[in-house]
This record gives structure tokens, C-alpha cells and sequence, in this order.
């Protein structure tokens, strides 16, 4: 080993720099490390364990999940295996000088001999990493090799875990280190002006300095505007659909785009082009995004529609559709009306009228081609004559916005569409066999999802296809071919079963009595959309339009009152629009919510109608963890400052269809209950429920739990990065027991740590286990972690209860929020949102919209997730029979 170090310890004085000097053992498993190093130039250090040292890549770009990408890797001296934890600061004048994080690390499984591919220039293995996984190769670049330095290629293999790079970047995505949650940023993006004249000299633009200086930031900005970094991730403002158009003045009108909703996130030179559901689409429309770059902007972020027009001028999805399909997205116009961030502010806050005169005056004053468009609207126009000339144009409708609202990150009533026929997206389950000289398909079986995520049939379409699209959407199909019928009811006649994935674009006539569509004809199938998030739309009310857009306005700016008054007023201002929208109650889905103006928070002004408006977002996310578990309430009739009510029995509850279990569970109480259903919860809502905490076992077998529950609770003097660390060392130590954990925000102080397990043990087995799990860690590390609970015994330290694994115990349901102030949310996590989190209640009713909105399940393995105590109880040596 010291001749292989040779090279890595001549190049450091060790009386300069603390980097390791070697001497540490093989653990066992092959262990790998990637360090991102911030020396001269930014790269990533690819480390892995062989024949007693850390054989040794640089990757200057770092490593790619898509496996089109051959990221080059240039070999370097051997590293002492002690090197792999290593994290600091290299001073400047030494070899490598610079910031070091590490980055990933876990451990690899070569495939074959690993010796003999090293030499041979072909190393194949599997990463078990924090970050990365699946499997990998080292390829020796032939004819290439220098005597100093030989260069090598990094390629993910095409497996379960590589992602198109089109759609996520790991690096982008994943900057923190695993040890210390530190971060090196990215190196800076160049100039705006060098971005403009760089861009320009590509789509033939000229943009002089003049031009770029025309587009600066306006030298007084909006009273609201704040100072902020450009977010790395923006999701969009959604519109409600409306019966008619609002009565009461401050609406204008915009055309209602056949397009896709597309954000524009421009940092410089680097510019990326999102979907609404965060889908990276700039490698699609490389020359779209050379002339957004061209305007020369500086920083924003830009929300709009692309569009290819028809032979009538007006956008035609199904040009659209196909310039996907063919690869040729010039044609493709990008209209924008909108401009949440620009110039290293936050303009979201800033009455919608000043927002776009800004994004105006920026597109006035670059040049730009024809592809860049404004989005003209028609101020205080007449919103019924205006939809009538939209219809006879072969539009699609019209978008109301009101002037004075702000932006936000979710579907608002503050921004309405209304539309000249009923037209929505449809989830596809499956299709009919083609009659007569057709060929493809006959019909589309189509379906929508209820509040509970479960699909209904809802009629079919068979009109609109010509040969070429009847074609494309027979392949698409058989991609997603199945045998298992997707809808819960069974559509008349024979079919083939797809699975749910594909989602197509319907105009209809009307809805019948059952729920079916009629006069269909289909427009082509959505590329943007989610197929889980589709449902019915259901048209607003105007007077409800008008009441909760007005809620949303942005106070005036004139005379503001004192900060204390102020927060009042604000608070105030949607209590105050809905008893006037809505009477002294109102009515949702089904349920008549006495009260919906009572303040449940003083603090944010949250009403009762707001918690049961959260319920009803929320309903299908949350049903899945509630159905098939003993239940039990917290409920705050007087607000969360008065007194707060938990109750495991339906006693005088008035809640529908709330389920009582049978007495047997727990003979000496009074039956527990269950919330199975979409009517019970908002019902829940309505008698004043806040919190929904559940049991570890379902009622299929209550006397043996189906998962451990472990609850971080920190104790006085606790920061949030201790807290941070410690869960991360929990998953650590059950890792090594054996068993996969999920994550989840508590919604009030700490996190959760929640391991799934096959449910054969009793609760006895199961606490004894959870408990000796916590008394190991308090032994292991008693500075970081308490096995008891008290203050005293917390005092600057984490109290990981284990006490939730007892018969009869709860933990807060994952999407349930919580009786504090702000009312917090339990959100499901990846555990590599770990390091981005800022609390336990970083989620709340007020912004867990966006989160609502993303289409990516965190807890997506957790099912599938098989396991069971046998390994963890043998390694702590519990005894299930002590």
C-alpha cells in the first residue's frame, strides 16, 4: 500500500494540510465516496475501494443518471481509505487547494472480476449509494492515455435508476453532502450582457449593449417587490374553472391559449424551459431557448403558453402535438403573460397590472423574432362579448385574472378560464377494436379519478383521429398494454385494458346523469399532464369566483396601517370575502360547513372553511394512509388556543359514514373508528378535527403492527442541523440492522422516521425492539441522543420516542396538518430532501399546494417494501419472549 500511496503523499505537506495521511483498514464491504472539490476548477472526485486503497477519477461535470451521457473521467493517484470521510478545506498554495464536501458515499458490488477489468480499462459494478444506485462503468479511453493522466468515461447503465437528462439532474438536484448537509455552489452564471450577445449570434439577433441596458432593472421597483435569489424550482399559478364571468369590476381578459403551459427559468446564459409539473424541457426546444436567452434579461422567471398556429392563424394543438412527435419545434411561439421573479427580486407579492406592465416594458425594449411574444389582454373589457368573438374564432376561451391579486403557486380563484365548450383531460384505460376499413382503434375508453385517487369510467371517444394520429396512439398504447381493467366499473363491450398513464385532450357536449361524456372528439394526447391528477372539473359559481378572488387580492398599498394592524387586517380580509361569497354557511362537496368563518389560528388568520379547503385538496393523498387503521381526532371547536379535544371514539361525533370498529380490538374501551372515505373526512373537517392520528397496525390484524415509528423530538437547545444529523444517524442504524426506513415532516417540531415491516410479531416484540434501537443510539452517541423523555433528560439532546409502538399508541398521519400555530403538515419525504428541510413544519396548509401539485410519490417503494425485525432483534439481542 505505501508504494501506491507514493504519488498522493509526495504531492501534500501534511504540517499544511489536514487531509488524511492513510493507515485506516478495510470496513468489510467495498466502500465508494464521490467528493465534490472546489479547486481551480469545480469537479467531482469518483472514489473506489480496491486492494486497500481508494482508486481515483475526477469528473469534472460529475456523474449523470442518463445513460446517453459519457461523462469524462480523468485518472488520478490512489487515496488512503480514510480519505473517503474527509470534508474541509484544502489551503490555497497546496496540491488540490480548495473546498471538499462529500458529496455520496455507501458501498459497490463489482461485476466479474474487478481486478482484471481495472487493468483491462472495463470496470463494471453497482453503487449502493445515499444518492446514487444501480449500475455503472469505467471505460478506458484507448489511444488517448497521457503519461501523466489517463482518461477514462463514467456511463450509467440503463437500469431502474437512470433518468433522462433531459428531465433531472442529480447534480443540479443534489448539492448537499451526506455527512454535513454542507454545500459548494455551482459556479456562477456569466454575465447577462455576454449571455445576450452570445445568444444572439444564434437565432441572428443583434443585441448591443444599449439594447441589454434598456432591459436593467426598473430604477424604482413596486412597493411589494422583495429582495430573494432566483428559486431553483417555480410552480405555476393554476385558474378555476367558471360558470360565467365575474360581475364586479378589476378583471381583465386574456385569450385562452391551445398550448402547454411552459416556465422560463433564466439565470444568465443558462436558461431552462419547465413544464408546469417541473419537467426539463430545454433539450426539446434548443432553439426556444436561444431566443429566450437572446432578450437578454439577466435573471427571472417567466410564465406563458407555447402555441404552433393553424392555417387560421389561431393556435391548433395538434400542430403542436406534432411538432413533438417529429422533432421539429421551430414553429413553436412562446407567449408570455406573466413574471413572478425578475432581477434578483420577488415580484409574486406585487398586484398582477404592475407585473405585467414590467414584463412589457422588458419585452419592448429587447429585439426579439416572432417565436417571443407578449400576451395582450383586454382591460375592463365585456367579459361575455369578448368569450363569443373568442368561440367564433375556433378558440378554445378566455383567462380572467383580477388586476389586483398577487401570484401563487397553486390553482386560485383569482384566475378563472371559461371556455367555449366543455373540454378537459381524460385519463385513458383502455380501447375498442377498430369496425370496417378503420384500423388502430375503434374508440378510447376514458376515465376520471375521485377524491380518493380511485378511476371511473366516463365514456369514450372515437372521432377526431385521422390516420396518422390513429397510428400514434395505437403505439402509445401498446407501450402501456395490460390485463387488468384500470376504471372500478365495467365498460359495456369487449375491450383491451391499458394501464393508466396516458391522458388525452376531449372536447364533449355535456356530462349525463351517470357521469359519461357525450359528442366526444379528441384532440391528441398530453404530454404535460399526470394522469393521477386528473378529475372532473367542476365549474365555480360566480358569486364564489368573486368572494374568494377578492380574499386573494392584494391589499392596497396606500396609508398602510401599524405591523400589529396590519397582520389583523390581513388576516381579517378572506374571513370577511367569504361570509359575504357564502352566507353564515357554506357547502362542500356535499357537506354544509356550519361556521367557515370561525379563526382557527390567530396567528395566520386561518379559518375553519381554510382547514376544510385543505382536507378537500388533500383527500386523495391522505385516504390511503388513513383507510383500514384505527383513527384517532384531535379536534379544536374553539380554535387551536382553546381547548383541544382527543378522541378515539365516535361518541357524540356528527361526522358521515364515520366507521366504528369492532369492540373486540380492545374489548375494555368503547369501539375505536376508522375514516375510510372522502365524505368522512371533509365531515371530520366540519365537527372542528384538525389532527388524524393513526395506529401502527391496520384492522386486518390489530394485534400485530405493520410498521416502527420513531419520532425526533428535541429537547431545549436543540438546533435545527442537530436534528437534521440525528435522523440521518437513525437511518443509518436501521440500515444496518436490516430494514429500509421512509421519512416524514412531523408537521410541529421534530421528523419522523417510519420502517415498514411484515406484521408477525406482537406490539411487546415490536416496542422492545424500538426501545433497545434508542437505548443503543443514547449509549452510542449520549450527546446527541436521550433514551428518556423528560426535559431534563432532553436537554440539548434528542429524544427519539419509541413509546409509539405500543398497543393502542398513534403517531399524526403523513398529510395530516396539526392543531399549533401556522398548522403544519406531516409530509411524506425523499431522504434526499433531508438537507433542504427547514423545520419539522416546513410544510403548512398556507404553502403545501405546490407540494400537493407535484406528481412524485416520495413514498413510492414503501409498499413494496418487504422486511421483518428477525436480523435487528438478533444483532441487539432482544429476546421476543422476555
Amino acid at each position: 500500500m505505501s508504494d501506491a500511496l507514493r504519488p498522493y503523499l509526495g504531492k501534500r505537506d501534511f504540517s499544511v494540510t489536514s487531509e488524511p495521511k492513510g493507515g485506516a483498514a478495510s470496513k468489510g464491504k467495498l466502500r465508494f465516496v464521490i467528493q465534490k472539490h472546489a479547486a481551480s476548477h469545480l469537479h467531482y472526485d469518483f472514489r473506489l475501494e480496491l486492494d486497500g486503497t481508494l482508486k481515483s477519477w475526477a469528473v469534472p461535470k460529475g456523474p449523470s443518471l442518463d445513460s446517453a451521457d459519457k461523462r469524462m473521467a480523468v485518472h488520478v493517484e490512489d487515496h488512503p481509505l480514510d480519505y473517503g470521510s474527509f470534508e474541509g478545506e484544502i489551503p490555497k498554495g497546496q496540491y488540490g487547494g480548495g473546498s471538499v464536501i462529500v458529496w455520496d458515499n455507501g458501498t459497490w458490488e463489482p461485476v466479474g472480476d474487478p481486478r482484471a477489468g481495472y487493468a483491462a480499462g472495463k470496470l463494471k459494478f453497482r453503487l449502493k449509494g445515499k444518492k446514487l444506485t444501480g449500475g455503472w462503468t469505467l471505460v478506458r479511453m484507448h489511444g488517448r492515455a497521457t503519461e501523466r493522466q489517463e482518461p477514462w468515461l463514467l456511463i450509467k447503465e440503463r437500469d431502474e435508476a437512470a433518468r433522462p437528462a433531459t428531465e433531472y439532474s442529480i447534480v443540479e438536484a443534489e448539492q448537499g453532502s451526506v455527512l454535513s448537509n454542507r454545500t459548494i455552489p455551482n459556479p456562477p452564471a456569466k454575465a447577462a450582457k455576454k449571455a445576450s450577445a452570445k445568444a444572439a449570434s444564434k437565432v441572428g439577433a443583434k443585441i448591443t449593449s444599449k439594447t441589454v441596458a434598456k432591459a436593467a432593472p426598473p430604477p424604482a421597483w413596486p412597493a411589494a417587490a422583495k429582495k430573494a435569489a432566483l428559486p431553483a424550482t417555480f410552480s405555476p399559478q393554476l385558474a378555476t374553472l367558471a360558470a360565467e364571468a365575474p360581475e364586479d369590476d378589476g378583471w381583465s381578459y386574456e385569450i385562452k391559449f391551445d398550448g402547454y403551459r411552459l416556465l422560463a427559468r433564466i439565470d444568465g446564459d443558462d436558461v431552462r424551459l419547465f413544464t408546469r409539473n417541473g419537467n426539463d424541457w430545454s433539450a426539446r426546444m434548443k432553439s426556444l431557448v436561444d431566443a429566450v436567452r437572446a432578450l437578454g434579461i439577466g435573471s427571472a422567471w417567466l410564465d406563458g403558453e407555447i402555441v404552433v398556429a393553424g392555417g387560421n392563424g389561431a393556435p391548433d394543438f395538434n400542430l403542436l402535438q406534432n411538432a413533438f412527435d417529429s422533432s421539429r419545434t421551430d414553429t413553436i411561439q412562446y407567449y408570455f403573460f406573466d413574471l413572478p421573479y425578475y432581477g434578483g427580486h420577488d415580484l409574486r407579492a406585487v398586484p398582477l397590472g404592475e407585473r405585467r406592465a414590467l414584463l412589457r416594458s422588458l419585452l419592448d425594449a429587447t429585439p426579439h423574432d416572432g417565436r417571443i411574444r407578449f400576451s395582450e389582454d383586454f382591460d375592463n373589457a365585456d367579459a361575455k362579448e369578448l368569450l363569443r368573438n373568442a368561440c367564433r374564432m375556433r378558440l378554445e376561451g378566455v383567462i380572467g385574472k383580477r388586476a389586483d391579486s398577487p401570484y401563487v403557486s397553486r390553482r386560485s380563484p383569482a384566475w378563472i378560464k371559461l371556455k367555449c365548450t366543455q373540454r378537459q383531460e381524460f385519463v385513458i384505460g383502455g380501447y375498442t377494436d377498430p369496425k370496417g376499413s378503420r384500423t388502430g382503434i375503434g374508440s378510447l375508453l376514458l376515465g376520471i379519478h375521485d377524491e380518493a385517487g380511485a378511476l371511473h369510467f366516463a365514456g369514450g371517444v372515437g372521432s377526431g383521429f385521422d390516420q396518422a394520429s390513429l397510428a400514434a396512439v395505437k403505439k402509445a398504447l401498446t407501450a402501456v398494454d395490460s390485463d387488468k381493467r384500470p376504471f372500478v366499473e365495467k365498460p359495456p363491450g369487449k375491450a383491451h385494458w391499458v394501464e393508466p398513464k396516458l391522458v388525452a385532450e376531449v372536447s364533449f357536449g355535456e356530462w349525463t346523469p351517470d357521469g359519461h361524456i357525450r359528442h366526444a372528439v379528441f384532440h391528441g394526447l398530453r404530454i404535460d399532464k399526470p394522469a393521477k391528477r386528473i378529475i372532473r372539473e367542476q365549474a365555480t359559481l360566480t358569486k364564489t369566483v368573486e368572494a374568494a378572488a377578492e380574499a386573494d387580492a392584494v391589499p392596497p398599498a396606500k396609508n398602510p396601517p401599524k405591523a400589529k394592524a396590519a397582520k389583523t387586517a390581513t388576516a381579517a380580509a378572506p374571513v370577511r370575502a367569504r361570509a359575504r361569497g357564502m352566507g353564515a354557511d357554506a357547502t362542500v362537496a356535499g357537506v354544509r360547513i356550519s361556521h367557515p368563518s370561525r379563526v382557527i389560528d390567530t396567528s395566520t388568520g386561518i379559518t375553519k372553511l381554510d382547514v376544510v379547503d385543505y382536507y378537500l385538496e388533500v383527500a386523495r393523498l391522505i385516504l390511503p394512509h388513513l383507510k383500514k387503521r384505527p383513527v384517532s381526532l384531535v379536534r379544536a371547536p374553539a380554535g387551536i388556543e382553546g381547548q383541544l379535544f382527543f378522541q378515539k371514539h365516535a361518541a357524540a361525533l356528527k361526522i358521515p359514514d364515520l366507521k366504528e370498529l369492532d369492540r373486540s380490538i380492545a374489548p375494555e374501551l368503547e369501539p375505536m373508528i376508522e375514516v375510510d372515505s372522502f365524505t368522512t373526512l371533509i365531515g371530520a373537517a366540519q365537527a372542528n378535527v384538525i389532527e388524524f392520528h393513526t395506529w401502527n397496525a391496520t384492522t386486518k390484524d390489530t394485534t400485530r403492527p405493520d410498521r416502527i415509528v420513531f419520532d425526533l423530538d428535541p429537547g431545549e437547545g436543540v438546533a435545527w442541523p442537530q436534528i437534521q444529523e440525528g435522523t440521518e444517524l437513525t437511518r443509518s442504524l436501521l440500515e444496518q440492522l436490516g430494514l429500509t426506513s421512509f421519512l416524514k415532516t412531523s408537521g410541529g417540531k421534530g421528523l419522523h422516521v417510519v420502517a415498514p415491516i411484515t406484521p408477525k410479531g406482537g406490539w411487546d416484540e415490536v416496542k422492545a425492539l424500538s426501545k433497545a434501537i434508542v437505548e443503543h443510539m443514547a449509549t452510542i452517541i449520549p450527546q446527541r441522543f436521550a433514551a428518556k423523555s423528560g426535559p431534563k433528560n432532553r436537554l440539548g439532546r434528542i429524544f427519539v420516542d419509541y413509546l409509539r409502538n405500543g398497543f393502542g399508541a398513534t403517531t399524526v398521519c403523513a398529510w395530516s396538518a396539526r392543531a399549533r400555530p401556522g398548522l403544519g403538515v406531516s409530509v411524506p419525504c425523499e431522504w434526499s430532501e433531508l438537507g433542504t428541510l427547514t423545520g419539522g413544519a416546513h410544510w403548512t396548509i398556507r404553502n403545501v399546494h405546490e407540494r400537493i401539485e407535484d406528481e412524485a410519490d416520495a413514498w413510492r417503494d414503501y409498499a413494496k417494501t418487504k422486511q421483518t425485525t428477525a436480523k435487528a432483534m438478533k444483532m441487539l439481542g432482544v429476546d421476543p419472549g422476555a
